[in-house]
């Protein structure tokens, strides 16, 4: 009887919602720790989420080294800090209705920069989905999220490619998440 594998995730086909933060989230709130299965709320959704490239699920540890008197033969390790790298998320710019490109992520970017308050906070949910597009086989959640840089596409009138505009989040958590919304 051959050994099989288990199916390996493909990354093709995935996709990205954002949500409004939840009310008591205030602007530099320090909320406990959410419950590692907690999805976020289910505030106001933000533009389309229709994403073509996602990087930045990562988390990284901080390990700090104590040289402890008269151990001479290595150091002790203690965990330090959780940092978080920032999402990236890239898409195509889309007509909504025949009219003016969707401007939704310029807005909340305008939004902060202008003074705007309380700042808007999205969390959000990264899914990467089976081959049929329909369910989920995993998915990292990110908490609090603040616009750090929005760029527009790279306009060339030579070679006819899409306009992409990307959107860099920086944001207070993130996490794989378990079972389904």
């Amino acid at each position: 009887m051959a050994d099989e594998s288990p199916p390996l995730v493909r990354t093709f086909n995935f996709r990205v919602r954002l949500f409004r933060s939840a009310p008591g989230d205030a602007e530099g709130a320090a909320d406990a720790p959410r419950a590692r299965d907690d999805l976020p709320s289910s505030g106001d959704p933000l533009g389309d989420g229709g994403f073509q490239e996602c990087s930045g699920l990562g988390v990284e540890m901080d390990v700090q080294e104590y040289l402890e008197g008269g151990r001479n033969d290595g150091v002790i390790k203690r965990v330090g800090r959780a940092k978080v790298q920032p999402l990236v998320l890239k898409r195509g710019m889309f007509f909504e209705r025949g009219e003016l490109a969707n401007d939704d992520l310029w807005r909340w970017l305008e939004d902060v920069v202008s003074g705007v308050r309380p700042v808007a906070r999205y969390d959000g949910i990264v899914e990467v989905l089976d081959d049929t597009g329909e369910d989920a086989v995993a998915r990292w959640v990110f908490d609090r999220g603040l616009p750090m840089k929005i760029a527009g596409p790279l306009l060339n009138a030579r070679t006819g490619e899409i306009a992409i505009e990307e959107l860099h989040i920086a944001h207070e958590g993130l996490r794989l998440a378990r079972g389904t919304p």
